[in-house]
């Protein structure tokens, strides 16, 4: 029994769709689950490569009346096997329907029946921030290894595809004659070999080169972001364009405040007598120190807001705000002059609780601030 998935399934069409429906069907599949996108999700990949065997049948009237009538038991699934092609195969077959609808910067090249430029890896690294840092934004000089192209290095034609980076493959079926395409195998879809290379040069024409780039990060980043830079990761071996380096973020945790998504936090412990009877304290922003007045009479509890004082929003809408959370110290240990001291206002009205039910408690505080 075939294992293989429903093509009208695959794609989230009725089998009465229409050539249009499929085709936009099939355009929205790829988007969703190309590799680029998705990088090191092989799901992803598979689900990719099955959208693209699934149109490859539904888009061509005759295979797609057998497969209606047949399914996969009849060989309905036609001579494009979709999961054992690369991503060059599967858009040099159908690249054309992407056209001009800006897919081309997942592909690294344009459609209209264009062959795909070859691309160069990508390289990925870590980038260490403090809150400081990501608050503002900052530049940072980070020092890359990359492959490039090396010097006194030629090439030529590869024999194999004549410079097509791919090769043809006819396939008789019961379908008729079914043409595949795919990588060449000599010169793995470059189109070019190697004639002559220096030595410590690599098979494909490469040496790695340590090179120093320069890269703003804007405000508002967060841990296990990645950013990239076009063009900024290893050449591609015989021509091409190169990859992009991929920057992930690494928050640096600040000893004092503590971010929760653009909000800051900060616990402020203060004594019973400043809480009593008022005082003016300090506490750190990512501005630097920021001076608080403290009101007589303050609870345990109490969020004290800083409007504006936390990390930019990295669209652009605005900052957060630094949310300040008052302490009230008990003391552990008391001499005995203050057991004294105390123990003479224990039965005293004015130090019995007395909290006031117009003031919102924690939950409603809460909601108010994280709502």
């Amino acid at each position: 029994m075939s294992t293989k998935r429903d093509y009208y399934e695959i794609l989230g069409v009725s089998k009465t769709a229409t050539a249009d429906e499929i085709k936009k069907a099939y355009r929205k599949t790829a988007i969703q689950f190309h590799p680029d996108k998705n990088p090191g999700n092989k799901e992803a990949e598979e689900k990719f490569k099955e959208a693209a065997e699934a149109y490859e049948v539904l888009s061509d009237e005759n295979k797609r009346a057998q497969y209606d009538r047949f399914g996969h038991s009849k060989g309905g699934s036609g001579g494009f096997q979709g999961h054992d092609m690369n991503m060059e195969d599967i858009f040099s077959q159908f690249g054309d329907i992407f056209g001009g609808s800006g897919f081309e910067s997942f592909f690294g090249g344009g459609g209209g029946g264009r062959s795909r430029q070859r691309k160069g890896s990508n390289l990925r690294i870590k980038l260490k921030l403090t809150l400081e840092e990501i608050s503002h934004g900052v530049e940072k000089k980070l020092k890359v290894n990359r492959l490039i192209h090396a010097e006194g290095v030629t090439f030529k034609n590869c024999t194999t595809c004549n410079g097509q980076g791919q090769v043809r493959k006819v396939v008789n079926t019961m379908l008729g004659q079914m043409v595949s395409t795919t990588t060449c195998p000599a010169c793995n879809g470059a189109g070019q070999l190697i004639d002559k290379r220096p030595p410590g040069v690599d098979s494909s024409g490469l040496v790695s080169k340590e090179d120093l780039i320069s890269v703003k990060i804007p405000a508002g980043v967060a841990d296990g972001m990645q950013l990239s830079m076009s063009g900024k990761g290893n050449e591609a071996p015989g021509g091409g364009i190169p990859g992009d380096l991929l920057i992930v973020i690494e928050e640096i945790e600040d000893k004092e405040l503590k971010r929760d998504g653009n909000n800051l936090v900060y616990d402020l412990h203060i004594s019973f007598i400043d809480a009593a009877l008022g005082t003016s304290v300090e506490v750190p922003s990512v501005g630097g120190k920021v001076r608080l007045k403290i009101e007589p009479g303050t609870q345990s509890g109490k969020i004290l807001r800083l409007r504006g004082k936390g990390i930019k929003d990295i669209n652009g809408y605005g900052s957060g705000d630094q949310l300040i959370y008052v302490n009230v110290w008990t003391p552990k240990k008391l001499t005995s002059d203050e057991k004294a001291k105390l123990e003479a206002f224990r039965s005293s009205p004015n130090f019995q609780p007395h909290p006031d039910h117009n003031e919102k408690g924690f939950f409603e505080r809460m909601k108010e601030y994280f709502g």
